[in-house]
């Protein structure tokens, strides 16, 4: 009898220690919750620049320095650029010093001074016609505004510069590249 109590009694704390140990363990295996994220992406339209005309001094004479305005229309620089409408893009122009002959063995000095970039928001590809009011006058190639978007019909850039011939330079033809680099910057 004595045996029979004691199984009794063990299988009495086995029961208990089983329930408290039951009852300490979190049910949080049953309370599990799950969301369903989403991600969304709309992709613009690429950019595209061409140079549409390039800064061209004509014909100039020895020793005599030659300027061209960024609003001749017939003389200065013109990038066009097109992309999606009304983005933000961040506009650098790498500027020769020199320009050189292209027979080669002489170069004549180029310089783009401080207002000597315009930049026309809406895309009319005239530097002649451009008014303050149509985006950026007379500011420097070097340091172009950060703020610059594309108009609903494209966004120009309009570059005049000054020759600057040595009193011996050789004649003949003397060239130089200008590159516009254009990049969307998330305004």
């Amino acid at each position: 009898m004595k045996a029979s109590r004691k199984l009794e009694f063990l299988y009495r704390v086995l029961a208990i220690s089983i329930f408290l140990i039951a009852s300490l363990v979190p049910l949080s295996v049953s309370a599990q919750d799950v969301a369903v994220g989403g991600a969304k992406v709309e992709v613009l339209q690429a950019i595209s620049i061409s140079s549409s005309q390039a800064l061209n001094f004509g014909d100039i004479y020895q020793g005599v320095p030659k300027a061209i305005a960024n609003s001749n229309g017939t003389s200065a620089g013109i990038f066009s650029i097109s992309g999606e409408s009304q983005a933000g893009i961040s506009l650098f122009l790498q500027l020769p010093q020199y320009l050189t002959l292209d027979a080669g063995g002489d170069q004549m000095t180029v310089v783009f001074g401080a207002a000597d970039a315009s930049i026309d928001s809406t895309g009319a590809g005239n530097p002649a016609t451009m008014a303050a009011s149509k985006g950026w006058q007379n500011v420097d190639p070097a340091s172009l505004p950060a703020a610059v978007i594309i108009g609903s019909t494209g966004t120009d850039v309009y570059l005049g510069a000054t020759a600057i011939p040595k009193a011996n330079q050789r004649p003949g033809s003397y060239s130089g590249e200008i590159v516009l680099r254009v990049d969307y910057n998330g305004l």
